[in-house]
């Protein structure tokens, strides 16, 4: 049979092959691309809708899915079909958005969704930076207008070296997973985590990983002059000049002023009156605009932006009247919730978290489910931010994109700083409950979160801080860097660079770019003033606690571990798990075992822990010859009774029980009492012969006394 026609590429990157082929599947999309390395295929598609008339910002949809068949499995759930995306697909939808959404034209704002979904997956060739190339390269070749094409790639550091585009088991043993997306010529997005490294560290490997980049973006420029389609730019909308013009004509002057307010709540209602000001103007009521209404609510935006970008360049000075350099005044309130395990609450000028720490046992773990595992996090971090923490009315409900990207940065940054589950068996929650916010609330996640679990008594690595720098960069290469942005120094600005850690190292770091320019010498310069700001965070947080409380909470549960012969794992666990129920049911505790034999016994009480710990030790010690037990009647036949010592029965003769004769042992004990009995032999077979009369006195020696 004839196949249908299609044009592929490859390019190595890392030494291995990365091929983008297009032609024979979704052929009706703008552009689609199956994008492989190894087994590991993804197929990304881009569509182009109708122009929004009213749109002032860029309606763009990325949709990331992973067909668990592409592994060869099926999700573990009831409904045996992908549903809501996971925390991972979510995850990487941001990674995928974060690069290509400034890359788009000015002036287009027609409706765009890409869709990639990971067809087939050999658990080697991770599809995250292959998501990112494919949604690049279905840009590319549609008629979509992408300015220029996006590459990405994942660098590790295994043993002092740079490897690109890892292996998943190579990532194992890293100590750093940084993904970055980029153009031939500039950096757009980073987001990586490591464990403590340096800024000169970070600023190879990005480097390094740029060099990939570049060469993925090369191929992918010239596959577009060979098969890409004319880019549809009919419907670009560019703002009129006259617009501009009449616009800072009504807004300068009153602008001057409203944006040197200092009080945010202040200056936005300021700010509004004068926007409603131009829109009254310029859209009189009862009268044909002489303008479209979405241009004017966009040069309303510009000329905002260009006015407070222009005072932070020229006259050094920012909306709230600190220096480029300067954070916000901090405010720690340690342990204001009593009946928590760790809490504190992290105020950092009109941000603030109240940070709580819950304790528990493997039972209060996070369960997740991917192409890669399945399996239980014993550390996470629940971010919430409700719509008062704005000043706003909105909906309440499940976490959208927004606050899973920013949870999973905070709990990433604070990975790096957990103790083991070896010296602490806990499961640790974290949940980050953002009261107030006027920038970088995800960083303020990091502080108050750092600040809970050491008021919990977690014996944390290292105290971390983290901060969120921004960035203004002109045409002509002039810029300013901004230490602990506001909102609207990241809306208005360039650059949002998070870096967490301490004065020594880093432990996470996520860059934004919106516009391409920023080079090495800016990226080194930031890095260098977030470690000033960063040290000067985490001076104020070890000031309101200087380390890790030496005891938990009253009402934090206890745990304690035990060890049995993995052999041993089915006697404490049951047939269909009914003993280790009995003992939850019996003890009220929480038990864990591993397949090692490790068990874990959580419990607020120390008495359930401690019945709890005798019953585990009954069940899997061994009966030793000679050592004596208090067992219970189990089986009393004419010939002697069977008694229960430890988990294993023995046989007690009838001869055995008492230096006098006995007839009728029912006479004497019943079924279910308890006897005190020696071991005396345990033969081959391991049957067990036990004796009461030799605890016994004998009968010259109860004359005598």
């Amino acid at each position: 049979m004839e196949k249908l026609e299609s044009h592929a590429i490859s390019v190595s990157v890392g030494g291995r092959e990365i091929t983008f082929e297009t032609g024979n599947i979704a052929r009706q999309a703008s552009g689609a691309v199956m994008v492989r390395s190894g087994d590991t295929m993804l197929l990304s598609t881009a569509c182009m809708g109708k122009c929004l008339p009213e749109a002032d910002f860029l309606p763009l949809r990325i949709d990331y899915q992973e067909k668990f068949s592409s592994a060869g499995k099926t999700l573990g759930g009831f409904i045996k079909r992908e549903g809501k995306p996971t925390e991972r697909e979510t995850l990487i939808c941001r990674l995928i958005d974060r690069p290509l959404r400034p890359m788009f034209e000015d002036g287009f704002y027609n409706d765009v969704q890409i869709i990639s979904t990971v067809l087939s997956y050999d658990g080697i060739h991770t599809p995250d930076p292959l998501a990112i190339c494919g949604a690049s390269a279905a840009l590319v070749i549609s008629d979509i207008p992408l300015i220029k094409p996006v590459g990405a790639v994942r660098v590790a550091l295994i043993n002092g070296e740079f490897v690109v585009n890892p292996t998943l088991e190579e990532m194992e043993e890293s100590v750093l997973d940084l993904v970055l997306a980029g153009t031939e010529d500039a950096i757009l997005m980073i987001e990586g985590y490591c464990d403590f490294l340096t800024e000169e560290q970070i600023m190879e490997a990005v480097e390094e990983g740029h060099q990939a980049i570049r060469t993925i973006c090369e191929k992918l420029s010239d596959w577009q002059k060979t098969i890409g389609k004319p880019k549809n730019r009919s419907d670009l909308r560019a703002i009129p000049e006259a617009l501009m013009e009449e616009v800072d004509g009504i807004m300068k002057a009153p602008l001057q002023d409203a944006i040197r307010v200092t009080e945010k709540g202040k200056r936005d209602e300021l700010l509004s009156g004068i926007n409603e000001t131009v829109i009254s103007q310029l859209m009189p009521e009862g009268e044909e605009p002489k303008f479209n209404p979405a241009d004017i609510k966009l040069a309303i935006k510009k000329t905002t932006a260009h006015h407070m970008r222009q005072m932070v360049l020229k006259d050094k000075r920012r909306c709230d009247g600190r220096t480029q350099e300067e954070v916000r005044p901090i405010y720690i309130d340690m342990s204001p919730l009593p009946r928590t395990h760790g809490s504190a609450i992290f105020t950092r000028g009109e941000t603030q978290t109240i940070a709580v720490c819950t304790l528990g046992g493997e039972s209060m773990g996070q369960r997740f489910e991917d192409l890669d595992h399945d399996g239980l996090r014993r550390f996470y971090l629940q971010y919430s931010f409700p719509p008062f923490c704005v000043g706003e009315v909105g909906r309440m409900g499940p976490p959208g994109r927004r606050e899973v990207g920013h949870g999973k940065l905070a709990e990433k940054s604070l990975m790096a700083t957990i103790p083991s589950k070896e010296s602490f068996p806990y499961t640790i929650r974290l949940e980050s409950n953002i009261t107030e916010s006027n920038g970088s609330s995800s960083m303020a996640s990091v502080c108050g979160g750092c600040l809970a679990l050491m008021e919990a008594g977690v014996p944390i690595r290292r105290p971390i801080a983290g901060i969120a720098m921004g960035l203004i960069l002109e045409k002509d290469q002039s810029y300013a860097i901004l230490s602990d942005i506001l909102g609207v120094e990241d809306a208005l600005g360039d650059m949002d660079f998070k870096i967490t850690g301490d004065d020594r190292g880093i432990t996470a770091f996520q860059l934004d770019i919106k516009v391409e320019g920023i080079n090495k010498t800016i990226m080194a310069a930031a890095l260098a003033q977030a470690k000033q700001g960063r040290t000067h965070i985490l001076n104020k947080m070890l000031a309101a606690c200087p380390q890790s409380k030496g005891q938990l909470s009253d009402y934090a549960p206890r745990i304690e571990t035990m060890q049995v012969k993995p052999s041993q794992i089915g006697t404490v666990i049951g047939p269909g798990g009914k003993q280790i129920r009995a003992i939850v049911e019996e003890t009220g505790v929480d038990i864990n075992i591993d397949d090692e034999g490790c068990i874990s016994i959580a419990s607020t009480s120390m008495e359930a822990m401690n019945q709890a710990k005798k019953i585990i030790h009954d069940l899997t010690a061994e009966v030793e010859l000679g050592e004596t037990y208090k067992g219970k009647i189990v089986t009393i036949k004419d010939f002697g009774m069977f008694v229960q010592v430890l988990s294993k029965q023995g046989l007690c003769h009838i001869s055995e029980i008492s230096h006098s004769r006995i007839d009728n042992i029912n006479d004497h004990y019943k079924e279910g009492d308890m006897i005190e009995v020696k071991v005396l032999d345990i033969d081959k077979m391991g049957k067990i012969r036990l004796s009461h009369k030799v605890l016994l006195p004998k009968p010259e020696e109860a004359t005598k006394s």
